[in-house]
């Protein structure tokens, strides 16, 4: 063939042709059906690896099938780019984050676009910017007068290596994710938001987000942990206050056998005064991680404080003593130890020689032996006085009800989830618009103050935040009473910018509010895609800002992301590729040999989008072969002049059963793309169609007229999976019209109906012959057809017939 394939070629006009027409850029327009569809933008590392190449070409897929639908699509792109792997960069290299981060975007934006990802450009975002970073400092402001953030002391997780607080999830086997350094515990003063004000409001929406996936729905219910107990309190023997605890458990009250505290607790912090066994236990707790998981899997360890709590039911002394396992930082820093009928409990009882308590008995009357097991399930009450008998639900009442006539307790519904720390003692991030006076104390920067400018060009040294060196940056007049006072010098957590940035590319240029009118326009988003690693935090805390944005009167919308899509991990090898397993595979060496067009193909062909991609040269290989056969069938046909127009009454045989093959196709393809989002599934039916047409051997007016119609159907639909050869097969089809213009095939009903259908026909139930007949054949004409098939005939030869059983357009099966 004259004109072979050249990807690069194809795929660089396209690009062209797109930029020069700006193509995907669009405004606001009352009269069109808006069509917000965003993948979770990505950190500049500098390089685009394969799990990127997967999540942004099913986004770009979803939004081109939409825009083919004729809906008005915003598509944008933009930089998550603050963060501690631009300051090790930095460290390394010997370069400011700022000039290494600005170095590895322009790098990443030309990446995607080689891949020909259909974003509106004039909306990127780049966090590490001024213009972007002050309206989140101005948002912190107005949140800081309503009292929606706060500053205290925490327990945190510190990294002794970067010199700052990791989140839990940032805690990976007691280590730094990024510095593999044992973490330690801390007490250091922090900047809290409220997000437990919204705790309820976050949990109930839930069940009004029908687009999500369950998983992640019940990942973040988890997260959020509402929980209905009662808070009580256990006097201390010698103690002015108090031991406050909360439990869901109320009914196992008189199987409490001791109490266990945080290594932070006041009561700790007095005993290790006077003994330095205490002292040295808790000290040797602070150099593990707060982490809830950690607890779970780490040996519990514990000391008696010798101090006793007085059980407020009994008068019973039951003994206090310091464990590792008990957070300061989770509810009241106590809890009250039923080790009969939990197993944590149980576990330190049996190790520690502490006495257990059946209070709980099986429904059923069975014998259980809590020497033996823990007894966990909810029963009746026994060895618990007055309330023995008693079910769960009447013993929690009946429980509840003394504590709250006598004033030691009350009913309490509880959250797991906790207020969301956003103070980060490193450099590379939003400062905090907060200034410290002697006698104002915490002051918010005055609006006309913002935003409070990040210097870029500083020098890393590998340790803490170079800001609070910086005098030009610390010392500032304080705002309320003009006397000299000091800035902030941490930084926001970077799941900050990452929480609103989908709201500001409706308006990203705007200068004089946070949002304006145009995000009323395309909020909600209505497509979002990325990887459920950010199932919890980060969708979480989208939902928390969209609120406080919605409070604050900037927008009406309540739910950021009306449909969500999770993708999965690609592997090579069985296992996610990384430069530590040494199975990453480049996409931009992929592309240079393939094309664009080729790994595309292969991400949306190899798998459903949810599941894990196992990684294929094969695969490539053959992806890359499907469209030069693609290319060469169109090539081929068009080389054959123009075609007639199509007159689909005058159309028999094989060229109808084409054209309803064609129409069966786009109605399957339609479904995968708009419904299901089984793009594989879709690919293979385009392939299926290619190779009929393929088949077709008619080179009549008539044949050429419907395979012209196949041929351009299959170009449209293919064309959000492969758009730069779909963009250059519909010029060469003869089409004036570009593509990107264009609107998704009609399924013709009348294509679809079937003249003639194929009937089985079964022997006692066996298959023995296929009959065509009229698709309105009688029963009569179908059992009269079915009798006189030659081979049916053999097996009933010479036999009695009992029946004939008949379904019409299916079967046919004779009982003999």
């Amino acid at each position: 063939m004259s004109n072979p394939y050249n990807p690069e070629t194809v795929e660089l006009a396209a690009q062209k042709f797109w930029d020069d027409a700006r193509s995907f850029e669009v405004g606001e327009d009352a009269d069109k059906d808006k069509y917000y569809c965003l993948t979770m933008f990505p950190y500049p590392s500098g390089k685009l690896h394969m799990g990127h190449v997967r999540v942004f070409t099913i986004n770009d897929v979803i939004a081109r099938y939409h825009r083919l639908q004729g809906k008005h699509v915003l598509q944008p792109m933009g930089w998550d780019a603050f963060g501690m792997p631009a300051e090790n960069a930095a460290i390394q290299r010997g370069i400011p984050p700022a000039k290494w981060t600005y170095s590895n975007i322009d790098d990443m934006r030309g990446q995607f676009k080689r891949l020909g990802y259909g974003y509106d450009w004039s909306r990127e975002l780049t966090t590490c910017r001024p213009e972007y970073y002050r309206w989140e400092q101005w948002l912190f402001t107005r949140m800081f007068k309503k009292g929606l953030v706060y500053r205290k002391n925490s327990i945190v997780n510190w990294d002794p290596v970067d010199q700052t607080v990791l989140a839990n999830e940032q805690v990976i086997d007691g280590r730094g994710w990024r510095s593999d350094a044992l973490v330690e515990r801390r007490e250091i003063p922090q900047w809290f938001m409220k997000i437990t004000d919204y705790a309820d409001e976050l949990l109930e929406e839930l069940d009004n987000l029908p687009g999500w996936p369950e998983p992640v729905k019940i990942m973040q219910r988890n997260w959020i942990g509402r929980s209905e107990g009662v808070e009580l309190s256990f006097d201390v023997a010698g103690e002015g206050e108090p031991l406050t605890v909360y439990t869901t458990r109320p009914d196992t009250l008189m199987g409490v056998t001791y109490m266990a505290v945080a290594a932070e607790h006041p009561l700790a912090s007095k005993a290790a005064q006077s003994n330095p066994d205490v002292a040295a236990f808790v000290e040797a707790c602070k150099k593990t991680d707060a982490q809830e998981a950690t607890l779970e899997t780490m040996e519990k360890k514990g000391m008696p404080l010798g101090i006793s709590a007085i059980h407020p039911l009994t008068g019973d002394e039951v003994p206090v003593w310091v464990a590792n396992f008990v957070l300061m930082s989770y509810g009241t820093g106590a809890i009250m130890a039923v080790p009969g009928h939990d197993a944590r409990d149980w576990e330190f009882a049996k190790k520690h020689g502490l006495p257990i308590k059946q209070v709980i008995a099986p429904t059923d009357g069975s014998r259980i032996d809590i020497d033996e097991a823990v007894y966990l399930e909810r029963g009746v009450l026994v060895n618990s006085g007055k309330y023995d008998g008693l079910d769960f639900d009447s013993a929690f009442n009946a429980i509840a009800k003394h504590f709250e006539a006598t004033g030691q307790g009350q009913r309490k519904v509880n959250f797991r989830l906790r207020d969301w720390g956003v103070s980060r003692q490193r450099y590379w991030g939003t400062p905090i618009p907060i200034i410290y006076c002697d006698d104002c104390n915490a002051v918010a920067v005055p609006e006309d103050q913002l935003p409070v400018v990040l210097p870029e060009d500083v020098e890393l040294k590998g340790t803490g935040s170079p800001l609070k060196d910086m005098p030009e940056f610390v010392n500032v007049p304080c705002p309320q009473c003009g006397k000299d006072a000091k800035r902030e010098t941490d930084t926001f957590d970077t799941f900050v910018e990452s929480s609103w940035y989908f709201a500001r590319y409706t308006c990203p240029d705007s200068d004089d509010a946070m949002l304006d009118e145009r995000a009323k326009y395309w909020a909600p988003v209505d497509q979002y895609t990325g990887g459920i690693e950010h199932a919890i935090l980060h969708l979480l805390y989208s939902r928390f800002f969209q609120r406080v944005m919605r409070d604050e009167g900037l927008t009406d919308v309540s739910e950021p992301f009306t449909n969500l899509l999770t993708q999965g991990m690609v592997l090579k090898d069985g296992a996610k590729m990384s430069k530590a397993k040494g199975n990453v595979v480049d996409p931009q060496e992929l592309i240079e040999k393939y094309g664009a067009d080729t790994v595309r193909l292969f991400m949306m062909f190899a798998a459903p989008p949810e599941q894990s991609l196992e990684w294929s040269d094969e695969g490539v290989q053959g992806s890359y072969r499907f469209l030069k056969r693609f290319w060469t069938a169109v090539q081929e046909h068009t080389a054959g002049g123009p075609a007639a127009k199509l007159d689909a009454d005058s159309l028999t045989g094989q060229l109808k059963e084409l054209r309803r093959k064609t129409h069966q196709t786009i109605a399957k393809i339609s479904d995968d793309f708009g419904r299901r989002h089984s793009f594989n599934t879709a690919v293979a039916a385009a392939m299926e169609l290619l190779n009929a047409i393929n088949k077709l051997a008619d080179e009549s007016a008539a044949g050429r007229a419907v395979a012209r119609e196949a041929l351009q159907a299959v170009v449209v639909m293919l064309s959000p999976i492969v758009p730069h050869i779909c963009h250059e097969l519909w010029q060469v089809l003869g089409n004036e019209s570009a593509l990107i213009d264009e609107t998704w095939p009609e399924v013709d009903d009348s294509a679809l109906q079937l003249e003639q259908v194929e009937v089985v026909v079964q022997v006692n139930g066996k298959l023995r012959g296929r009959v065509t007949v009229a698709v309105d054949a009688s029963k009569e004409i179908l059992q009269a057809e079915a009798l006189a098939d030659d081979n049916v005939q053999r097996f009933i030869d010479g036999k009695a017939i009992r029946k004939v059983i008949v379904v019409p357009g299916r079967l046919v099966n004779i009982v003999v």
